[in-house]
């Protein structure tokens, strides 16, 4: 049966693509889990191990746009099949690879597969769903990262410590295979309006449209999630430490208080996605989700005074707040940049927000090292300060062609 006489399902095209996203993620997760074995047990050191676990995000960082450009001119359903099918074989190379070296290379291979949902699967929520559930439907697919996380946690170092790396490397091996099938078969690739005119008719708006040349809404957009991306990257990276070092919560009860934040920040992604479909703009929630920004970071600079109970509270609200505009971002980058530009701007989006969260170690560490965690947390401040007036405005997306 061809994608001609299918009739494709919306919530099912969504369920492929949250399915896609989700197995890619486990795999680009899955190294940083096995970094205890590594350390402790194999005798790596910690800065061996850690970089071991970072070649399958560099992988993806070094991808990202060139799938996007060929979801671009095939289509999204064979690249992302294709790409997970990859990610498979090079997470099955890992199970049998015996040198540390050998390991990382096929990381870093499985890495750059692994990009291709990121880049796809975005265009096939957003082609199938009509513009008025695309929050809502955008919100549930970038529940994604934190869902992968989450089932790499769970498995991943129950499973080394039983079998090793080879063990645990099943899981994101398996579902990354499985995920290949099931999009191969299931997914049917949006509509496009033809991208050359037939004789006598001038060509359609959307197949001649420059977004990058033609107008600065991408190129702010993608500035704004960069911005924003800080203070994300910060409350998630520093956030367990500050309760622990800084406030001297139990290491117990700051990981659940941690563990709460990240459930509260996924389902805070759907919220603020059926909040933009209530409004009718993904750009408007996008700016008061900055505005918002600017005031938990400032909250939890101050946080400290509040007590150790209230200072928790903050945390987790900072949590929702931080994350809430990836879905508003990328949907608005997927619309404006149309069907034709839509896998470049997304694998575009996705690098500079990357790019953007390998700073934030580095830069807030030192920071917080030279001040202090008030002082850094009323910096970061700033970030979303200055990505609120680059929102675009409701009117602006007059010139994007329908």
């Amino acid at each position: 049966m061809t994608a001609r006489t299918r009739t494709p399902r919306p919530w099912l095209m969504l369920a492929f693509g949250v399915a896609a996203q989700a197995s890619s993620t486990v795999f680009v997760s899955t190294p940083a889990f096995l970094i205890p074995l590594l350390h402790t047990e194999r005798g790596l050191s910690l800065a061996q191990a850690g970089l071991l676990a970072s070649a399958p995000t560099l992988g993806l960082v070094l991808t990202l746009i060139a799938w996007g450009a060929l979801s671009d001119r095939i289509g999204e359903r064979w690249v992302i099949a294709s790409g997970l099918a990859l990610t498979a074989l090079a997470g099955l190379g890992a199970m049998l690879v015996s040198s540390y070296l050998g390991l990382a290379a096929l990381f870093l291979v499985g890495g750059m597969a692994s990009a291709s949902p990121n880049a796809a699967s975005g265009r096939v929520v957003i082609g199938w769903f009509p513009k008025e559930r695309r929050g809502l439907a955008m919100g549930i697919r970038q529940m994604c990262q934190p869902l992968g996380v989450a089932i790499a946690a769970v498995t991943i170092p129950t499973l080394a410590s039983v079998g090793g790396i080879g063990l645990a490397l099943l899981v994101p091996t398996a579902l990354c295979a499985v995920s290949a099938v099931l999009c191969a078969v299931g997914i049917v690739d949006p509509p496009r309006p033809p991208r050359t005119a037939g004789a006598g008719e001038e060509a359609h708006p959307q197949a001649v449209w420059r977004p990058y040349r033609e107008t600065t809404l991408l190129w702010r957009i993608h500035a704004v999630s960069m911005l924003l991306v800080i203070p994300q990257f910060t409350v998630s990276t520093f956030g367990l430490v500050w309760l622990v070092s800084g406030l001297h919560v139990p290491a117990l009860a700051a990981g659940i208080v941690i563990g709460v934040s990240q459930f509260a920040g996924a389902l805070g992604r759907i919220g603020v996605g059926v909040l933009s479909d209530r409004v009718g703009s993904h750009l408007r929630p996008l700016r008061w989700v900055s505005l918002a920004a600017v005031v938990v970071m400032l909250l939890l600079a101050a946080a400290s005074a509040f007590g150790v109970v209230a200072a928790a509270i903050i945390l987790v609200v900072a949590a929702v707040v931080t994350v809430a505009d990836n879905g508003l971002a990328y949907t608005s980058v997927a619309e404006i940049a149309g069907p034709f530009w839509s896998g470049r701007a997304l694998g575009t989006q996705n690098t500079g927000q990357f790019l953007a969260a390998s700073v934030v170690g580095p830069a807030v560490g030192a920071l917080i090292g030279w001040l202090g965690y008030p002082v850094a947390f009323a910096i970061v401040a700033l970030c979303p300060a200055v990505a609120a007036p680059l929102v675009p405005r409701d009117r602006e997306l007059a010139v994007v062609p329908a």
